[in-house]
């Protein structure tokens, strides 16, 4: 398959997402036969390895495609995006657990809770884990999952964090997902309790950081030598730009039949309309054009051959996150400009604001973190944040 191909396979189904998109909210997690659908196309085949039978699209596309879901469901989007990365992530792994997993399935659908919210004990032949993750986008409909620990024993003053694949059969998940925005996701809680994991199905999430992983010295691609949170921060960003894009565009629509408050006049008719919608339309090309961007630097990162300096990292972690923060600002304006009924929580608006709110809370776009983290690599200081 073509790449131009699968991205307009899942730009068709942009109006099965929009339809759908109440329904995700309502159920608290993805719509089941619109996450078939999506699985249809042949998506999470996206960054999979083609020694495993993928396709290795470009990291521009992947975007493109993020957005256009995003703007027809957030939710779903975020869900979407995230699992195509996760195989980006399975492929890091070294070669016996890809080829445990690529070689036995296609693609997986999993979560990947990162944080050390678990430990692992090490036993003969693995590691027993037990602990309990947060956020788990993408377990409802999973067949694996990807979780961080600490291992049992370790010195806490050294940096000691693995990521761990289990399959979903392994694992318990319990529901938990009571948020403002960002409802449909079904992001729950993942429990674990005293399973033994092969070592093989093992990383140092340290390996991840500068695009130094065993599986991108196997694979020797550009794409596996991308650092970790630089891209995980534009899988992030590209539902919410997305969504922030149809917050424009709906604000196009809404003032082109409202009729200003006391009068005969259409706020269309007004200069102060006109001008708003000019600046919203104008700063979200720029935003658009700003996060593409973004995709082409980090990609750029993977082809010089070596790893990455903790510097360019940061900066692109900031910049991702200032990206996001335009994206809530705009549709902070929109609502702001929309009336009251664009808060009616019927009102499409009502639900983008609430999941563009939710979604700016992920920890990569923690702008007092990261723009500290990137100050004192720019001052000679050593990091005190992960990058």
């Amino acid at each position: 398959m073509k790449e131009a191909e699968l991205i307009a396979r899942l730009e068709n189904l942009a109006p099965l997402l929009e339809e759908n998109a109440p329904r995700a909210e309502r159920e608290r997690k993805p719509v089941d036969e619109v996450m078939s659908a999506i699985e249809d196309t042949g998506a999470y085949l996206y960054f999979v390895p083609k020694r495993f039978g993928g396709y290795e699209f470009s990291v521009e596309g992947f975007v493109r495609i993020g957005m256009s879901l995003g703007e027809a469901c957030m939710s779903t989007a975020w869900v979407v995006t995230f699992c195509m990365e996760h195989n980006w992530l399975l492929s890091l792994f070294d070669r016996p657990a890809q080829e445990e997993i690529f070689g036995s399935q296609p693609y997986i659908i999993a979560p990947g809770m990162l944080a050390p919210s678990g430990v692992a004990t090490p036993e003969d032949g693995g590691f027993r884990l037990t602990g309990r993750w947060e956020w788990g986008t993408g377990v409802m409909h999973a067949d694996w999952v990807l979780v961080g620990a600490r291992t049992e024993g370790c010195n806490p003053q050294q940096p000691d964090l693995y990521m761990y694949a289990l399959p979903r059969e392994d694992v318990s998940v319990v529901d938990t997902w009571n948020p403002a925005g960002m409802v449909g996701t079904g992001s729950n809680e993942v429990h674990i309790e005293n399973v033994l994991v092969p070592a093989h199905r093992r990383l140092d999430v340290n390996a991840l950081r500068d695009g130094g992983s065993p599986g991108a010295r196997w694979h020797d691609r550009p794409l596996y030598r991308m650092p970790m949170l630089p891209f995980l921060g534009l899988t992030a960003t590209a539902p919410l730009v997305g969504g922030a894009r149809k917050a424009v565009r709906l604000f196009q629509q809404r003032v082109a039949k409202r009729a200003v408050y006391g009068t005969q006049d259409k706020q269309k008719e007004r200069a102060v309309t006109q001008a708003r919608l000019g600046r919203l339309t104008a700063r979200m090309v720029s935003l658009e054009k700003q996060v593409y961007g973004l995709a082409n630097e980090i990609y750029a990162l993977g082809t010089r051959g070596g790893t990455s300096e903790a510097v360019e990292r940061a900066e692109l972690r900031v910049r991702v996150a200032m990206a996001v923060r335009e994206a809530r600002d705009i549709v902070t304006e929109v609502v702001e400009a929309s009336g009251a009924h664009a808060h009616f929580l019927d009102n499409p608006l009502q639900r983008i604001q609430r999941d563009l709110n939710t979604g700016a809370g992920h920890t990569v776009f923690d702008l007092d973190a990261g723009t500290e983290l990137y100050g004192r690599l720019l001052l000679g200081y050593p990091p005190n944040l992960p990058i």
